[in-house]
């Protein structure tokens, strides 16, 4: 399939892209060879496979939402916060970023 100038303008025009007119020539045949090889994996025989994603819906098994002893900073507020450079009652205290 080949594209033309005029296909390319507008195309340019729909995106919002300003194109000079010493890129059109060249866009049109970058194009051109975009959509030539849309139409070469058109013509990849694909019976038989599977594909990798799917529109089922899956759901993921689920696991209970509980604190492990063994989790770092549960219940100790004091080691969440060690390195801070400032703190406050067990917070993090960072500059105001919205006015």
């Amino acid at each position: 399939m080949s594209i033309d100038r005029d296909t390319v303008l507008k195309v340019a025009n729909l995106a919002r892209i300003r194109l000079a007119d010493d890129r059109v020539e060249p866009m049109t045949k970058e194009l051109s060879s975009i959509l030539d090889w849309i139409e070469q994996l058109q013509e990849v025989e694909v019976d038989g496979v599977e594909a990798m994603a799917s529109t089922v819906e899956v759901s993921l098994p689920m696991r209970d939402d509980v604190l492990a002893e063994d989790q770092t900073g549960g219940g100790r507020p004091e080691e969440v916060v060690a390195n801070a450079p400032k703190t406050e009652d067990h917070f993090f205290v960072v500059p105001k970023v919205v006015e």
